[in-house]
């Protein structure tokens, strides 16, 4: 039986043409073999697998070498790259740092660097796993890393540069390698696959890839792996079943019963997914990430970012297109927040089930507020009709202000509540000098404050309300800020006590708790009553009377409906508050004292004691 060489060492590069996915490092590498100019240490640092001693083998090969070829590269005729391919050179020398990283074996180090070369220009020193070395080791490196003979050349290697004092960082040339990418590593396995005469589907090298995590290295040994697995003949089936891969098509199915509203079947391609031996917190991760796939496929220019094979990345395509953007940013945001709570949570697999189905309940929400939002959705039905046009204006009659006013595409859970009024109101006769239009009562919803709702600039089909108006010569009346005439026709006049216009008042204190001053001012401000149904709370300045005053007409329409009683009035006045004296001179204290006991008073005659 010949000799077994894995396809990690049978295909390592062995110069710098070779060398994958780290074009800038292998560059300036041949220049300075080009122009003469070598260091006296360099660094590599970098992920596991990415070429970082394989580099130092190359550079320490062709610098040494005598027949360098136009390119820079080392020729592997001459008498030194021979003895460097039989691995039989005296002139570079390797050294693991992991297994000799006390100061006895850095000093062994340093008598053997005073040894010039037998052959060839230089000695070169690679030090893999550099970062191992003891501080103390690292030390006794200093001054012979800083000051080598010139016929040596230490190349160090490591994948924790961060944990290398910065004494011996700033004496190297520091070189980061990259991960190499997916359709790099891709491409180099394709490269491998036709040398060993191995039939390899697209899809399944591109899951080798994805799984080898930016390490070459990882990649060929997977490779074998999968070899060893399905002969000559790789498939993606036979690469997912021996990678313990999920596959796409999991995916694509329960994205399919999300759109579709479907929570039994997402439920049960979940179970079927536990069943295959799979961590529910890997599904979790991976579901996320398959809607990311599916959001960037969203727009022409990120679909580059997919790092998936053709036949899948054509799926892709065609499943971004059923899906809305609202949908995919709300589904990543929970399938994010369950991978966040799994950890923390007793009942994992309840968790994850919560999650797929909250999933299914947004997909209806997702896909109106997508057709409401899109200008071809508004073009399919150009023109609601006339009564909703009529009933827009006539609400604005009927509200504070415009923003409150309902609009006909709005989504149910963010418009306001609408009550139509009672039949025989509809059957009465309309005025021929007003617009017959539909009564409506709008009702502030309670998920929302009333800074929200008047904050939402409410317009129809992109005609604002108070062109409506005009353009139907419907008369809105106007009082004197400025605003729509407010009409409390549909509220009643029950009666209310003290105690259930402070529950009221702290309820629309509540409501405005993202403004902590305004909210601790109503709180510490009561109304005070002056008349019947005539309420007054006392400001100190004219300065806070004003931006009160600016919020008054919400205030009351809050109030009122709160209450259910339409002539309730508030207003607001300067003066002095009835606030207690928090602070107390010295002779008020003492006055205290004596009242409570009068003994004080006879101990301060009989002393003469009195305040400065």
């Amino acid at each position: 039986m010949d000799n077994y060489i894995v396809s990690a060492r049978k295909y390592r590069p062995d110069n710098f043409e070779s060398v994958v996915g780290q074009d800038s490092i292998t560059k300036t590498l041949k220049n300075s073999i080009k122009t003469n100019q070598l260091a006296q240490a360099y660094l590599f640092c970098g992920p596991r697998g990415v070429g970082k001693t394989t580099c130092a083998r190359i550079f320490a090969k062709t610098i040494n070498c005598s027949n360098v070829t136009a390119d820079f590269e080392a020729c592997n005729e001459c008498e030194s790259c021979v003895a460097f391919n039989k691995l039989r050179s005296l002139n570079i020398h390797e050294l693991d740092a992991a297994s000799n990283n006390s100061v006895d074996d850095i000093r062994n180090l340093i008598d053997q660097v005073r040894i010039p070369p037998q052959l060839g220009s230089y000695s070169v020193y690679i030090i893999d796993e550099v970062h191992m070395l003891s501080s103390a080791a690292f030390n006794a490196f200093l001054k012979t890393l800083e000051e080598p003979p010139k016929h040596v050349v230490f190349i160090l290697a490591t994948t924790e540069k961060h944990k290398i004092i910065p004494t011996i960082l700033s004496r190297c040339q520091i070189f980061d390698f990259n991960r190499i990418g997916v359709e790099v590593i891709r491409e180099r396995l394709e490269f491998v696959a036709e040398k060993e005469n191995i039939s390899a589907e697209h899809d399944a090298l591109q899951i080798i890839a994805q799984k080898a995590d930016g390490a070459m290295r990882d990649a060929l040994s997977i490779f074998d792996q999968i070899v060893s697995f399905s002969g000559k003949d790789i498939t993606y089936q036979s690469t997912i079943k021996n990678l313990n891969v999920l596959d796409y098509e999991i995916y694509f199915n329960i994205t399919n019963a999300f759109l579709s509203g479907d929570y039994s079947s997402a439920l049960l391609i979940f179970d079927d997914v536990i069943k295959k031996g799979f961590e529910p917190s890997y599904f979790i991760t991976g579901l996320a990430s398959h809607f990311r796939d599916l959001l960037i496929c969203k727009d022409p220019g990120t679909i580059d970012l997919l790092e998936v094979g053709k036949k899948i990345k054509e799926k892709y395509l065609e499943h971004a297109q059923l899906c809305s953007v609202a949908f995919l940013f709300k589904s990543i945001e929970i399938a994010n927040k369950a991978d966040l709570n799994y950890k923390t949570s007793q009942n994992k697999r309840l968790l994850i089930e919560l999650a797929l189905l909250s999933i299914c309940n947004i997909d209806s929400k997702a896909l109106s507020e997508n057709s409401t939002a899109s200008p071809q959705a508004q073009q399919a039905k150009p023109s609601t009709t006339v009564e909703q046009t009529k009933t827009a204006v006539d609400q604005e009659t009927a509200s504070e202000k415009p923003e409150t006013i309902i609009n006909a595409t709005q989504q149910p859970e963010k418009a306001a509540e609408v009550k139509e009024t009672p039949k025989e109101e509809e059957t009465k006769e309309p005025n021929k000098n007003e617009t017959t239009s539909t009564n409506l009562i709008v009702e502030t919803p309670k998920q929302e404050s009333s800074k929200e709702v008047s904050d939402k600039k409410a317009t129809y089909t992109g005609i604002s309300i108070k062109n409506l108006s005009e353009s139907n010569n419907t008369k809105v009346e106007i009082d004197s800020s400025g605003e729509p005439k407010i009409s409390y026709s549909h509220i009643g006049t029950d009666g209310f006590d003290d105690a259930k216009l402070k529950y009221v008042w702290e309820k629309y204190a509540e409501s405005k708790r993202e403004n902590p001053r305004l909210y601790s001012f109503l709180l510490a401000h009561l109304p005070e009553k002056n008349n019947e149904n005539q309420y007054v709370i006392v400001v100190e300045s004219n300065l806070i009377k004003e931006k009160l005053d600016a919020e008054l007409n919400e205030t009351l329409k809050f109030l009122k409906t709160e209450l259910n009683n339409r002539d309730f009035e508030l207003s607001y006045i300067i003066g002095e508050t009835k606030q207690e004296k928090t602070f107390k001179s010295d002779q008020e204290k003492l006055e205290d004292m004596i009242k409570e006991n009068p003994e004080v008073k006879k101990l301060r005659d009989q002393l003469n004691l009195d305040f400065e």
